[in-house]
């Protein structure tokens, strides 16, 4: 069985509920681009939500999958 995708590990982590940040995305998935790989997800046809959250003084987008 092939290893699975980038797109397809963010995917399910999203499917499973929870909430993900470029940050978080770059220790789990090694993933330097989230942006580009929620991009591809919503050409797929996932309905990706973004909301833009300011912890520390720093802006950032936090992405989470429409249930």
């Amino acid at each position: 069985m092939p290893a699975l995708t980038q797109n397809q590990r963010i995917l399910d982590y999203l499917k499973s509920g929870k909430k993900l940040t470029p940050k978080d995305a770059l220790k789990k998935f090694g993933c330097f681009r989230l942006s580009s790989r929620v991009f591809d997800l919503r050409r797929n046809g996932h309905a990706i939500i973004t909301d833009y959250v300011t912890r520390n003084g720093k802006t950032f987008a936090e992405y989470s999958l429409l249930q």
